[in-house]
């Protein structure tokens, strides 16, 4: 059930940046190919299939058959898989990080949406097909974002040292994890089956990569959601003309390093999210992913002793692809020459980097996939739904920075006027009068008079804040359970969907979680919203 639907901008938990994009102003369109509203998808079809090598196709679909051996996928996810040989077929792709237990709930929104615009699409357009694609970014080496997640405002965290690609990690110590978790749980059916889905997905397979297969696919395998893990020999001997072009001709460095500059410059207030480097690949073998940097007429793995000449790297990436991993620059071109894509659907902070990126894919002549900001949910009960009317709230309100929330309980409750407004303008009206007056002498009693309004100004401004202070002493239970409430909804005063971890849901819901999301999330709905279950 829908409650509310907030524009992203008055969230203020958006950038400018996406903000602007949502809202298509003209300072952005040069820096993205089409907009994702259903009629451009057909555009973008006829672009992709003219510019998509059929050969690419039968490449990746032996790969997936190969990246599936010992799962169980779906019958739809086969179908999918048997589908992308066939030229009419195209896929809409969401990636994330390998976080245990997928980590936050806005995980489950990224591929919901993904599955939710394949349906849209088919339906539009029925004589093609759309498959559901999720790319596990395997080759991520930053243990240290991925290694928790959180369960009824605690962290649960796998210790390990571990170095090189996160896909390729050992699973040793998930056990522990494993009971760890359990120690949060009760005896239900609800909990008893997140412990068996927690062990057969990470205490039962080698890798984090598998573990990960495992785990979505149990989610969300009966929607047809095929699993891509980039990190495929055979699939990086596709990347390996636009991998040269980055390594011996640095053309991402130049074409991205022109866009920052435009960026910057059409507004101060675009923040830049991820700078490029002269080359943006790792070297990378079982337990290494470090970073290749020239040095000295040749080039070095960084924090290694590993030197090739020119000739030698060449050779290197041409016999041995799977030993080059592209940074967060590069990996998109990489994915959108492997997956005859349409458009790539993420988060703020990942449509901000592809936002960087366009004249890189042209330079390359690839087609540039559309962006499609990811669903993004609030999600309460019927109690907490009760609350806010019981607390005379609307849902924007829950929003507000805290202190602003604060200020706007006492105001509404408060049998006495905080609000100094009409004070302030009959101060302004008798300072005009001495303004006048001031105009009849000299400059220096002009100035006097400014001072003085100034100073009486914040005096009343201090009076306002003094009986806000004083209201909120009083009213301190009204406050309370505003605030309360709002923690229980943005709990560390920050999105729930960036801190809840799915488990707490699927406690609420069991296995109507997936059906009711798919359900209520609409991906071309580009609005904040807000669902009670």
């Amino acid at each position: 059930m829908e409650v509310d639907c907030i524009p992203f901008r008055e969230t203020g938990y958006f950038s400018t940046l996406i903000c602007d994009y949502l809202d298509e102003h003209e300072t952005l369109k040069p820096f993205y190919n089409r907009f994702p509203h259903l009629q451009n998808f057909k555009k973008q079809i006829e672009e992709k299939k003219s510019n998509y090598k059929a050969a690419n196709r039968k490449v990746l679909v032996e790969a997936l058959y190969r990246q599936y051996e010992g799962h169980t996928p779906s019958k739809l996810t086969k179908s999918h898989i048997d589908l992308l040989q066939d030229g009419d077929t195209f896929t809409v792709t969401t990636g994330h990080q390998l976080n245990i237990f997928t980590g936050p709930l806005y995980f489950l929104y990224k591929i919901v949406s993904t599955v939710n615009l394949c349906k849209k699409l088919k339906k539009e357009h029925p004589q093609y097909n759309f498959v559901p694609i999720y790319w596990m970014a395997t080759e991520d080496h930053d243990f240290d974002e991925i290694n928790y997640f959180n369960f009824q405002g605690q962290k649960v965290v796998w210790k390990k040292n571990a170095s090189g690609a996160v896909g390729d990690f050992n699973t040793h110590g998930l056990d522990e994890v494993s009971e760890t978790f359990s120690s949060h749980l009760d005896d239900s059916i609800r909990a008893r089956a997140l412990i068996s889905l927690f062990k057969r997905a990470y205490v039962q397979h080698e890798t984090l990569a598998e573990a990960t297969r495992f785990l979505v696919n149990e989610l969300f395998g009966e929607t047809g959601l095929v699993i891509v893990d980039g990190n495929d020999a055979a699939l990086k001997k596709l990347m390996v003309p636009a991998a040269t072009q980055d390594i011996f001709g640095n053309i991402p460095f130049q074409k991205v390093s022109e866009t920052i500059e435009s960026l910057t410059k059409a507004s101060s207030e675009y923040t830049i999210q991820v700078n490029p480097r002269e080359i943006n690949y790792f070297y990378i073998k079982k337990g290494l992913r470090e970073r290749i940097e020239r040095k000295e007429g040749g080039f070095h793995v960084v924090n290694t002793k590993l030197n090739f000449s020119q000739e030698a790297l060449e050779k290197e990436l041409d016999a041995h692809p799977e030993r080059f991993s592209p940074n967060v620059i590069a990996r998109p071109l990489y994915q959108e020459i492997i997956l005859p894509n349409l458009c790539y659907i993420g988060g703020g902070g990942e449509l901000a980097y592809w936002l960087e990126l366009r004249s890189y894919f042209e330079a390359m002549q690839i087609t540039f996939p559309m962006l499609l900001l990811r669903n993004s949910v609030l999600l309460m009960t019927e109690k907490q739904h009760a609350k806010i009317e019981k607390l005379n709230l609307n849902v924007s309100d829950l929003f507000l920075k805290q202190h602003l929330l604060e200020e706007k309980k006492v105001k509404d409750v408060s049998e006495i006027n905080i609000d100094f407004s009409s004070q302030k303008r009959l101060l302004e009206e008798q300072f005009q009068d001495l303004y006048r007056l001031a105009e009849k002498t000299d400059k220096s009693f002009l100035g006097a008079v400014k001072a003085q309004e100034v100073k009486q100004k914040k005096g009343l401004d201090h009076l306002e804040k003094r009986l806000l202070k004083a209201q909120k002493r009083k009213l301190k239970d009204h406050v309370h359970r505003a605030t309360e409430l709002q923690d229980m909804l943005f709990p560390n005063q920050s999105l729930q969907e960036r801190q809840l971890n799915f488990s707490q849901l699927y406690l609420d819901l069991g296995d109507r979680m997936i059906p009711y999301l798919l359900q209520h999330l609409d991906p071309l709905e580009q609005h904040f919203l807000v669902l009670q279950y």
